[in-house]
């Protein structure tokens, strides 16, 4: 275990920021694109959609590289923890490797942290790491430890499923230089059932992006800027407290001027889980600076008695003094946008309508 692994960033005297988010390079033809499965696996049954995504990444042009830990899955895990961390850090150590990809989430992806390098990770040039739900533990301490930016968005699986215009904007990102605009907009439809076929998604219910408090105006329209962090309220709330969530000094080092846009999702979460998460993270300093939270369109969830999604987010909100924008296309509803930790941001919300634009600045 490495010395930087047992201190949080903000308390190590020899980490330092780098002074401005540090971004991976963009992804060209040729370029190896690592596959490994550090939360859980893929059971036999479906080793036909790591097949898919693997013809989908060539397709593209990169050369992907599978690890063994895809192929298996027990006890929600892939492979035993020290074998998923060898195999992420090989890839995260690797100079050819320069993406990585999970296939999709899981439960426990929290106990690789402490067996990973930290000290060496953050000595070597940035790599993109995509996807969400657990995923989003690995981009979420990636780059509050190591001042580069991650992308939260699609898994491996969704990728070469999806062929809608919302989902597919993960490859502008990955793609875009450093200083370049992206542009992506709020979804036609959403998929409401959990009907999740091999063929794709099927959108078939309006999207609406709602601002809380506005709900009942006619063309409300709000805009906000800031620096995105974020991911799967899940697994991030239980790393408060923790040395491995140092917000205060990540925000601090990069959203005191900027402000930052929170953007979070739940997935199995009900009405009353979900405002107590909120508000463990609001006690914990996280919401310093903020500019914004973009809330996802919440999965598994349900009310408490009466107590439903919009009273969890005006209990942990009204006192604040920044805006919520609510059912936002982020997390376990399809589709999804592509949001980059560290990246600054112009959001618009006009009647429902929703406008991103990112810059890796």
């Amino acid at each position: 275990m490495s010395h930087f692994s047992k201190h949080s960033a903000h308390t190590d005297s020899n980490f330092t920021y780098p002074q401005h988010i540090q971004f991976p390079p963009a992804l060209q033809p040729g370029d190896k694109v690592a596959v490994t499965a550090p939360s859980s696996g893929v059971p036999t049954q479906l080793h036909h959609l790591v097949h898919d995504m693997r013809d989908y990444l060539t397709s593209l042009g990169y050369e992907p590289v599978i690890g063994t830990s895809v192929w298996t899955d027990d006890k929600c895990v892939s492979v035993p923890k020290k074998e998923r961390a060898a195999e992420l850090q090989q890839f995260l150590l690797d100079p050819q490797i320069k993406a990585i990809i999970p296939p999709w989430g899981g439960e426990f992806l929290m106990e690789l942290l402490p067996l990973l390098d930290w000290e060496q990770i953050r000595t070597l040039p940035p790599k993109w790491i995509l996807g969400f739900s657990d995923t989003s533990t690995l981009t979420f301490v990636y780059t509050l430890y190591t001042g580069y930016a991650s992308a939260h968005g699609p898994s491996g699986v969704d990728i070469a499923r999806a062929d809608d215009e919302t989902t597919s904007r993960w490859h502008d990102l990955l793609t875009a230089v450093a200083g370049q605009p992206v542009e992506q907009q709020s979804s036609a439809h959403y998929q409401s059932t959990s009907d999740f076929s091999k063929a794709g998604f099927k959108l078939d219910a309006p999207t609406r992006w709602e601002i809380l408090g506005q709900e009942q105006q006619k063309q409300a329209e709000i805009s906000v800027s800031g620096r995105l962090l974020g991911g799967c309220l899940d697994v991030l709330t239980p790393l408060t407290g923790t040395v491995w969530a140092p917000v205060p000094s990540f925000i601090e080092q990069y959203g005191k001027e900027d402000g930052i846009i929170w953007y979070l999702e739940s997935c199995e979460m009900n009405a009353a889980d979900i405002y107590r998460h909120l508000w463990q993270l609001q006690q914990s300093g996280w919401f310093q600076y903020t500019s914004a939270v973009l809330i996802g369109r919440p999965a598994g969830y349900v009310p408490v008695k009466n107590f439903k999604l919009i009273d969890a987010l005006h209990s942990a909100f009204d006192e604040l003094d920044f805006p919520v924008i609510y059912n936002v296309d982020i997390g376990h509803i399809p589709p999804q946008v592509t949001l980059i930790n560290g990246a600054k941001a112009e959001i618009t919300v006009t009647d429902g309508k929703g406008n991103i634009v990112q810059t890796l600045i």
